[in-house]
């Protein structure tokens, strides 16, 4: 063979490999969670299936073990008579919560660490998604556990059951 022919062989193969790099979609190469490519036709609930907020993936899935501490806070105003990630109708004077992952519905106990209050709140949105937070109260359960004047707490998540 040539090498003028090899060089042209070579361009041709090099731009073929280029254009194939730049269709590959963006969640294969490692930026969205593997399971959502997983299985074509799976029958996943839309509130189960793996969001992306502000660049970062959560992935919810059931985890009857879930026990966690850390930053509670409250939302109310801003979010009242919308949709909450389920689809139902936010009422900030419900006792209800966002949470990342669990599944929605679900109910959990929040213990506020400082005062030792316990309440079962029943978890039907997403979030926070603000860093060192996790979980978002309703105002309501805010109110009921105590800590809607400070406006967060430290608290123990632990996962009841469905909701």
């Amino acid at each position: 063979m040539r090498p003028d022919a090899v060089l042209k062989s070579l361009t041709v193969l090099l731009a073929c490999a280029a254009a194939t790099a730049c269709a590959t979609p963006r969640y294969a190469t490692g930026n969205r969670p593997a399971s959502v490519a997983a299985q074509p036709g799976a029958k996943v609930p839309a509130t189960m299936r793996p969001y992306q907020v502000k660049g970062v993936w959560y992935t919810p899935r059931h985890d009857p073990k879930y026990d966690e501490k850390g930053i509670a806070s409250w939302y109310g105003e801003q979010f009242h008579n919308r949709h909450t990630a389920n689809g139902e109708v936010f009422d900030m004077d419900l006792i209800t919560a966002a949470h990342k992952t669990l599944p929605l519905p679900s109910i959990v106990e929040v213990t506020d660490l400082d005062t030792g209050k316990k309440l079962r709140v029943r978890v039907n949105d997403r979030g926070p998604f603000v860093q060192g937070r996790i979980i978002d109260l309703s105002k309501g359960a805010a109110r009921k556990l105590g800590i809607y004047q400070r406006g967060v707490a430290r608290v123990r998540v632990r996962y009841i059951g469905p909701g």
